[in-house]
């Protein structure tokens, strides 16, 4: 293994190392990784790397981040070096993925319908009182299967234990399933030599399963339904992925001006050949947005009237509208007592402790112990909003003290973790780098686990934060049933 490619301390990093062992041996399954990287010299991998980046260039796989300056479109990081996981470790993970919607789904029905979680005395009720995405104007409906969020995104991480625990899930509009796709093609184009060195299992398929999703809750029967992409339009961050989705379903990718609802309650796309009825709207709009006849009367990106019509059943939504209940990092906490409340099983996926500082003792022991902790607001994204104890400044966490203190409801915190290491190409060479994963899981009538997901990986030496928006990459994983 050593060559000029490799950092000669790769193997001593503080942190779970997922493609060697303590002395520097690779894995089993990462040896034949580690043999075709370390037979190319620094300048064809460099060389291979460039090709990469003028490819995705070339793609326009892009993301935009937002500054006080403006919105910058970047290229989408992309790290060269996949991740590499067994297919019997995956099994259990997928399982308790499927575990892991089905309960929240169930919590969801319940939330907007008899609340016997809340009466059980298991879900507390304050805590639905003070959330900001409970949303009044679904309560008493019940969506086709009784599911709500049709697409979830669960970020997982690897702790120094080698485990793999839930660090929180996404069920509102969750991104970055495109770029989980694009990774993959771009490692089959630039490196089809090493790829050949294992049984993959396939992550194109994805496609093909989320059309079938959102084809399960078409209120036509028969006929092939029209679907729809509702995106708030080009300068969102994920457009990029709006647009790639709808090409490969072969949907409509469509703004709210594009929509109108009939007097029959039906939705309906705007053509050059007249209205043409929609049965299923996967949208990428917020729930404040979809609709200004319900939610805020001054966005211009919904349909008015498209609550109505869902709750008549005239339109299929994916998400549903209210699913965001769910997608709250307070409620979070609560998953596996769900797990147990609805499904009488025991989580297969644990939840990273967390402290609700709503519990004054919980509260006492975080506002203690600022330096030590991760502090997450209960409804930001993108790594937004967050204190990480261990690299902050008194200020800052003066300023996390008096947040906590105004608005216990809004906040939680978490032990800082070990996340898991793999090999990175960095300017020094190949050295670990952290990263978290997000598979992406599908439920309507049936569910769905991509094998893998979508590696995030943290591109500065020591940092956690694996955001896009924040300096973050991302790699192919691989879920390998074997060597060749």
């Amino acid at each position: 293994m050593q060559n000029q490619t490799q950092s000669q301390d790769y193997s001593f990093a503080p942190a779970y190392n997922e493609s060697v062992d303590s002395q520097g041996v690779p894995h089993r399954l990462t040896e034949a990784m580690w043999d075709y990287f370390s037979g190319l010299s620094t300048e064809e991998l460099s060389a291979r790397a460039a090709e990469v980046d003028a490819a995705i260039m070339a793609a326009g796989v892009t993301f935009t981040v937002y500054t006080e300056a403006g919105n910058i479109d970047r290229a989408w990081p992309f790290d060269v070096i996949p991740r590499i996981i067994a297919r019997q470790e995956w099994e259990r993970v997928e399982k308790g993925l499927r575990q892991r919607l089905a309960a929240l789904n169930l919590f969801i029905t319940d939330i907007y319908n008899e609340q016997r979680i809340v009466e059980d005395g298991v879900f507390p009720k304050e805590v639905l009182e003070d959330s900001k995405n409970f949303r009044q104007a679904c309560v008493g409906v019940r969506p086709r299967f009784d599911v709500w969020a049709h697409v979830c995104g669960t970020d997982l991480v690897r702790h120094s234990d080698g485990q793999f625990y839930v660090l929180e899930d996404n069920l509102r509009v969750p991104s970055g399933v495109s770029y989980m796709l694009e990774n993959r093609q771009l490692m089959k184009r630039l490196f089809p030599e090493l790829l050949a060195r294992y049984r993959i299992l396939p992550v194109d398929n994805y496609t093909a399963q989320l059309y079938d999703t959102l084809a399960a809750l078409s209120p036509r029967n028969g006929d092939r339904p029209v679907i729809v992409v509702l995106t708030p339009g080009i300068f969102n961050s994920a457009y990029f992925e709006h647009s790639s989705l709808a090409q490969q379903m072969g949907a409509e990718l469509v703004e709210g001006a594009d929509l109108i609802v009939g007097s029959d309650d039906c939705v309906y796309m705007k053509t050059i050949a007249g209205l043409t009825r929609v049965d299923v709207i996967y949208r990428r709009v917020d729930d404040d947005f979809i609709d200004p006849e319900v939610f805020r009367a001054d966005s211009m990106l919904g349909v008015r009237g498209l609550m109505r019509s869902w709750k008549k059943g005239k339109v299929g939504i994916a998400n549903a509208p209210g699913a965001g209940v769910a997608d709250d990092k307070v409620v979070y906490a609560f998953v596996p007592a769900m797990i147990k409340y609805y499904l009488d099983e025991e989580p297969i996926l644990p939840n990273v402790p967390s402290y609700l500082c709503m519990y004054e003792q919980d509260r006492k022991y975080v506002l203690e112990n600022l330096d030590k902790l991760v502090v997450k607001p209960a409804n930001e994204s993108g790594g937004y909003g967050m204190l990480i104890g261990t690299m902050s400044s008194e200020e800052q966490r003066a300023h996390f003290a008096a947040l906590i203190k105004a608005h216990p409801r809004n906040y939680m915190a978490q032990p800082t973790l070990s996340l898991s290491t793999v090999p990175t190409l960095t300017d020094e060479g190949i050295a670990p780098r952290h990263v978290d994963l997000r598979p992406f899981v599908l439920q309507s009538n049936r569910s769905f686990v991509t094998a893998g997901g979508l590696t995030r990986v943290a591109l500065r030496k020591g940092s956690l934060i694996v955001n896009s928006s924040q300096g973050g990459g991302s790699k192919d994983t691989w879920i390998v049933d074997g060597v060749v």
